[in-house]
């Protein structure tokens, strides 16, 4: 093999905690091939051995079966280490066991509405939680939550996320007020990405739950260069028009090496139900049949935008369904009044699908 061949198979290895390649991070500082043998030499700056074992074995794994004779040495260099700004990331994410992006590459599917619900399902699960709006265009969190605080800060000058329901919450909302348009190019927006994680004193996490802006931008792109996130979730409505959106998203996450771990259909359907004066009866409603009891009772859920979209693209990808939530006026008011339906009526038969919601990610992760 050729130097230049080996330095392209060294490119898959990525560097244990990041989604960038041992390559790029310059830690590949020599390669020697001669008749009979391939010398790799690294110069690895980091002090923790075990990801310096962790970097040979994989490229023992992924040479010895075209190497006959593979040596791999170490530089003695010791000068100290310069932290690149995903290290600076990661050192300030040490405390945070479980990162999840709730994302979809389409925008009005509902992912602040399931963000919230899920975070705050999370909380009252006993599970300590942090809950970030990453959409710095149109942040959503301050009417979700109804609040309107400017954070404070600490004598680092690191942010001091707001508290609700038992929940760290954080929005760029809160920062400029929810009200004022933000007109920035990428790399401020990149930039600002960065600082909700370096910048904010999240403390000890369970899990701090993402609520990602749509499509497959700046955010987006930072996220998956800088944070090992344990995952995604997708969030899409029936139509085709909306998976045909969604689809990208979600392909950018396994691209990128980010676990998706399941789909939620959101506005999957109108469930009505009531009571009439024509017990024993039977009517057609948008080309389904509503049969009504002997005491006049009624249930109908109607398909409004087509129906099984969700479970369609968890096939697609090969990942769990994870719920099926109606349109739901409910929802609608609780979310409008800053009271998450799972905080407002934790007994609602909408709001049981976000616990059950939390219950599959709690077991998905196995915490």
């Amino acid at each position: 093999m050729k130097n230049n061949q080996i330095l392209e198979l060294l490119k898959t290895i990525k560097y244990p905690g990041f989604n960038r390649d041992i390559v790029s991070f310059g830690m590949v500082k020599d390669i020697n091939v001669n008749e009979d043998s391939v010398e790799i030499q690294l110069n690895i700056s980091s002090q923790n051995d075990e990801k310096k074992q962790l970097i040979i074995k994989a490229i023992e794994s992924l040479l010895s079966s075209k190497v006959e004779n593979l040596k791999i040495k170490l530089s003695k260099d010791k000068s100290t280490p310069v932290q690149t700004s995903n290290q600076n990331v990661a050192k300030s994410l040490d405390n945070i066991k479980n990162i999840i992006a709730i994302a979809s590459g389409k925008g009005g599917v509902g992912k602040s509405t399931i963000a919230v619900n899920l975070a705050c399902a999370l909380a009252k699960n006993k599970f300590k939680v942090g809950l970030l709006d990453l959409d710095i265009y149109g942040p959503s969190l301050p009417i979700a939550l109804d609040l309107f605080e400017q954070p404070k800060m600490t004598q680092e000058k690191k942010l001091i996320p707001l508290e609700k329901y038992g929940m760290q919450v954080m929005s760029f909302g809160f920062i400029s007020g929810n009200k004022t348009p933000v007109i920035w190019r990428g790399p401020l927006v990149s930039r600002m990405t960065e600082q909700f994680f370096m910048d904010v004193e999240w403390g000890s996490l369970d899990f701090l739950i993402l609520d990602l802006p749509p499509g497959t931008g700046d955010i987006q792109l930072t996220l998956t260069q800088k944070i090992k996130m344990t995952g995604s979730i997708i969030v899409t409505t029936p139509q085709d028009i909306a998976l045909s959106d969604v689809r990208k998203g979600a392909d950018m996450f396994k691209k990128v090496n980010t676990p998706v771990l399941g789909v939620i259909e959101n506005m999957s359907g109108l469930s009505l139900s009531g009571n009439t004066n024509n017990p024993n009866s039977k009517i057609q409603i948008n080309n389904e049949q509503l049969e009504i009891d002997v005491n006049g009772n009624f249930n109908i859920n109607i398909d409004i935008f087509k129906k099984d979209g969700g479970k369609k693209e968890s096939e697609r990808l090969g990942v769990p369904l994870l719920g099926k939530i109606p349109l739901s006026k409910e929802i609608m008011n609780a979310t409008d009044s800053g009271v998450p339906i799972v905080i407002s009526d934790s007994n609602h038969k909408v709001g049981e699908v976000y616990f059950s919601l939390a219950d599959q990610v709690s077991k998905i992760i196995k915490l």
